[in-house]
């Protein structure tokens, strides 16, 4: 099929389906066969050939045909034994006859799949009348106004602009274009019809504009929703508002919004029509950015203690360049500072003239004075957060230039600084919400014995690591033994609630340190930690700060990977912010997600005082659901010629990689096909799908490259923790290598998050999906050897089953129902009472069934005889009420029983080693009963909270079904329509879906 002529209308459908195309037939037993369909000319049939059939049999007539699914959702692709070869963007299948029979087929590419089922669709809606109604609404809203823009441009009225203002109105109506390219589609369009002079029409500008600025993708999607008309009306687009965006409690008025605000035409703008330009213009307008705005402010708790969050924090932040001889200046605190940092480090050493300077001592790197970066801390300290920013302290001056630090500390920060010696009584530092608008410092503190201006403390010193690293490798076999120096008590005073202290090891830690002492750990020390004592090292953050510096052999400043100190809970990783790349593309992408204010809070799981967590975990975390990220990507936009790179000219040959970053079970990465010889407008249509099993760490990077047979080279890339995520039709503004925004740079995808066992928020999370054929798989309770708790946890076995069962009995149903109406796994239930709209309407367009809302569940009522596939989608419907109701009803009873069982369990919790050893338990068998107590607790809240968000579910569910069938005219005792003028009583009778989370404990369940 001839596709590199830009499809954009229907009918460039209808003359594609003519030509007809090479497409491979499906069938149940795992054969494909390879057919050439086409449409006939006079468009009543579809044909395919060779066939063994007689002519007259190789065909479908087009009245016969019933619906065209996307993708492999018949019955005969499921079962074939190829499925997961087929791809889901090139396969399609054609519902047609009384019998709802099926012709699955796959396209060489989605797009061609995509031209199939617009062209099969129109076809289906207008019959023979088709042309007619393509030629009738041929772009005329686009014609209108582009006319009006050329005869504002057209000052004398000579039918005729310059080449020049030409190229100029259209890179104003699609900036991302070069002139070049837009000056040379004029001059090719010229040659073609063999017109001299270089002026230009206004035909001729309509053309170039259709030619250059119509994306088929942006097309292929509008059609789906446009009712098969060239607009979407405030009803198509409430639609897809609510189905595809996830937008929730939308009415015309929402449709009328966005009409008025990115409708072009005037006549759109009167008639309330979205053209394909305006949706163009929506789906690229902030709107549809893949990022939640809900992230950009605070949103999360901040009134936790500071060591459950993770802090944004900078290494020797005064390095512009390498750690060793490179420059130091200011500039790298006024940076760290303005992009969210909230711990900055000073090396300060003995200078000139009684001031003191900072440098990293033993190299060669240059001075700056200690005065002028804590003028700087002051001027910059609260700009990009008002939460408290952390001051590390590596203090190697005099006595005398000490009490100069403390002068400038006093004078310059005043009462920004933290005088509050921690209170005895407390077991955790303050919040960050309590210490707003403070600066702590962290560093060297004299014992409370002392009462001298002076006393004696070990030297911190990580420069003098540094310098040992480089000796050794020149051979000179040095060892550096911790220097004793002098510490001035006035300067001592200003270190309150982060005092620096040596880590010896997690028992000595778990008994005598503070909750206000804080121990710096070496990279590779902390690595050593996480991979010899990760449980250990997850209860120690629980409670204690913990700062990871990187490796004395990073010289050049390249940075560690955070994930994997984060994933122990460490709070403070300390990064080399002038180093660009991956590891600084993941700590900017992850502090984003809290206003970037450079706090995070840190998963329950790594809170809780009792929970069950190992940083190595490579398989789903107890007690989290996991998640299913379905990511498609569609295309892109005007990729740059990676810089630096000559080898091709001005050629891009791009693909992209989706990366996720997390726990070791999490990390995953898929690419792309190269698409060859196009930055311009690559087409990529490919779908991938991974399992998220802590979705509260993750992160997902999307990176451009440019495939060369050289290296493939970097384009650009953006990073977003997976909790940000906007499902729908997302796109993405691609960040070069050092950060910033590419302009006009875009990646266009598609994002759905689905359950497999339920949970999560319902407008991002409120699918179920089932994965293959599966054996049910029930929470275990570990054995602790000790009888009393053991009976306790006892009591869980049956509750936990129950609330198991309850879930996928209602998750099972749902699938099998999104299956009958022929929708994946990502559909939700709204989407799947639009599909199965058309089988429900009888030929004479009244209702075959509809939907009664006047009770509590909404029940599909018979309107009369029901052909037997029909009689099969009541069932499979009946099925998925009748679980959500069992579920709705009997979750809180099963839900106390569990929680009761914790509660009980957790008496036993502050003595339970003196309960192991009178049970003989000691060494490894006590420290892995203490791990299954852990362990059993943590399955509990996490099997109490699925449920929890399992009846979460269910009332999103049941509001779903209720706002489609009203949408669809499906209903009775509801308004019909789903209308704005029907709004308020559609949502009255909402009242009666049951949301009972009467006590107060259902709703919040035990966040410690």
């Amino acid at each position: 099929m001839p596709t590199e002529k830009k499809i954009s209308s229907a009918g460039d459908c209808i003359s594609a389906m003519v030509d007809g195309s090479e497409l491979k037939k499906v069938r149940s037993n795992s054969r494909i066969y390879h057919r050439y369909f086409l449409l006939d000319a006079d468009m009543q049939s579809l044909r395919w050939e060779p066939s063994k059939k007689e002519s007259e049999k190789a065909k479908i007539d087009v009245k016969t045909i019933k619906e065209v699914r996307t993708g492999k959702n018949t019955d005969t692709f499921r079962t074939n034994g190829t499925y997961d070869q087929i791809s889901e963007d090139c396969a399609f299948s054609v519902i047609f006859g009384e019998n709802y029979e099926s012709l699955d087929l796959v396209a060489n590419t989605a797009d061609v799949a995509n031209i199939w089922v617009t062209g099969l669709r129109y076809l289906i809606s207008y019959g023979k009348h088709t042309l007619n109604m393509i030629q009738s609404s041929q772009n005329n809203m686009r014609s209108s106004w582009l006319g009006e823009l050329f005869d504002e441009a057209d000052g004398n009225n000579s039918k005729r602009v310059t080449i020049c203002a030409a190229v100029q109105l259209v890179k104003n109506l699609s900036p991302g274009l070069k002139n070049v390219k837009i000056e040379l589609k004029f001059k090719e369009l010229h040659k073609a019809k063999d017109i001299a002079g270089s002026d230009v029409t206004k035909e001729e500008f309509v053309e170039v504009f259709h030619d250059l600025c119509t994306r088929p993708e942006i097309y292929f999607l509008f059609v789906q929703f446009s009712s098969n008309k060239e607009f979407l009306d405030t009803k198509d687009l409430m639609i897809f508002l609510e189905a595809e965006q996830g937008m929730a409690q939308v009415s015309e008025d929402t449709s009328l919004e966005v009409i008025q605000k990115y409708e072009p035409s005037k006549e759109g703008q009167l008639k309330g029509w979205l053209s394909l330009d305006g949706f163009t213009n929506y789906i690229m307008s902030p709107e549809c950015h893949i990022f939640d705005p809900e992230h950009k402010i605070v949103c999360q708790d901040m009134g936790q203690p500071m060591s459950h969050y993770y802090i944004n924090a900078s290494h020797n932040t005064y390095l512009i360049e390498d750690q060793f001889r490179g420059p130091s200046d200011v500039t790298g605190y006024i940076r760290a500072l303005k992009m969210g940092c909230r711990s900055v480090e000073l090396d300060v050493w003995d200078g000139p003239d009684n001031e003191p300077v900072i440098y990293t001592g033993h190299t060669m790197t240059s001075q700056i004075v200690f005065r002028s970066v804590i003028d700087v801390v002051n001027k910059y300290a609260f700009v990009a957060s008002e939460f408290p920013l952390l001051l590390c302290l590596e203090n190697h001056c005099s006595l005398k230039q000490q009490r100069v630090m403390f002068q400038h500390l006093k004078k310059i920060l005043g009462d920004k600084m933290y005088f509050d010696s921690p209170k005895p009584e407390d077991c955790y530092l303050p919040s960050p919400s309590e210490l707003k608008g403070k600066i702590l410092l962290k560093g060297k503190k004299l014992s409370t014995t002392c009462t001298a201006s002076e006393g004696e403390v070990t030297d911190e010193d990580e420069g003098a690591e540094m310098s040992q690293r480089m000796s050794i490798e020149s051979t000179e076999q040095q060892t550096i033994a911790p220097k004793k120096f002098q510490l001035s008590k006035d300067l001592s005073d200003l270190v309150t609630l982060c005092k620096s202290v040596e880590f010896k090891d997690f028992p000595t830690s778990f008994q005598s340190q503070k909750h206000w002492e804080l121990c710096s750990f070496n990279e590779v020390f902390a690595s050593r930690c996480a991979s010899d004592f990760p449980g250990d090292f997850v209860n120690y953050n629980k409670k204690f700060l913990a700062r990871v510096y990187p490796s004395p052999m990073r010289i050049d400043s390249s940075n560690m990977n955070p994930q994997d100190f984060w994933k122990c809970g460490c709070q403070i990783v300390s990064m080399n912010y002038q180093t660009p790349g991956l590891m600084m593309d993941l700590n900017i992408g992850w502090f984003r997600q809290n206003g970037n204010c450079g706090y995070v809070l840190r998963p329950a799981i790594m809170r809780e005082q009792v929970s069950y967590f190992s940083a190595n975990t490579k398989d789903s975390v107890p007690g989290v659901s996991p998640q299913l990220l379905h990511i498609k990507i569609i295309s892109g936009q005007n990729f740059p010629k990676p810089k630096g790179s000559g080898a091709k000219g001005d050629v891009v040959d791009p693909y992209v990689y989706v990366e996720i970053h997390g726990i070791p079970a999490d990390c995953a990465e898929q690419r792309t096909k190269t698409v060859n010889q196009n930055g311009d407008n690559p087409l990529f249509d490919e779908s991938f799908e991974f399992q998220i099993n802590l979705p509260e760490l993750a992160m997902v990077r999307f990176v451009v490259l440019d495939d060369d047979y050289i290296g493939d080279e970097f384009i650009g890339q953006y990073t977003i923790p997976f909790e940000c995520l906007q499902p729908g039709f997302r796109h993405i503004p691609l960040q070069s290598l050092t950060g910033e925004v590419l302009p006009h740079t875009l990646l266009f995808v598609h994002v759905a998050i689905t359950n497999r066992r339920g949970g999560g928020k319902p407008h991002k999370r409120g699918l179920s999906v089932r994965k293959g054929k599966r054996s049910r798989e029930y929470a275990s309770m570990r054995v602790l050897l000790i009888k009393a708790v053991d009976d306790v946890f006892k009591t869980a076995i049956l509750p936990l089953r129950e609330a198991t069962d309850l879930r996928e009995n209602m998750q099972n149903a749902i699938v099998s129902f999104k299956e009958l109406c022929g929708l994946s796994a990502v559909a939700n239930l709204k989407q799947c009472i639009l599909a199965l709209s058309p089988r429900l309407t009888g030929p004479d367009t009244n209702p075959l069934l509809v939907f009664n809302l006047a009770d509590q569940y909404p029940n599909l009522e018979p309107q009369g005889l029901l052909p037997e596939v029909l009689k099969k989608v009541v069932t499979t419907y009946d099925m998925v009420i009748q679980t959500s109701k069992t579920l709705l009803e009997t979750s809180e009873g099963v839900y106390d029983r569990i929680l009761q069982t914790q509660k009980a369990a957790m008496e036993f919790h502050e003595n339970l080693h003196d309960l192991a050893t009178k049970e003989g338990l000691k060494g490894r068998k006590l420290h892995k009963a203490v791990e299954s107590f852990t362990w059993n607790i943590t399955i509990l809240k996490g099997q109490a909270d699925l449920l929890k968000h399992a009846k979460s579910e269910v009332q999103e569910n049941l509001k779903q079904i209720h706002y489609a069938a009203l949408t669809c005219n499906l209903s009775k005792g509801g308004a019909a329509g789903g209308s704005s003028g029907s709004e308020s009583k559609g949502r009255r009778s909402l009242e009666s879906i049951p949301e009972k989370a009467t006590r107060e404990e259902e709703i919040t369940g035990e966040d410690n």
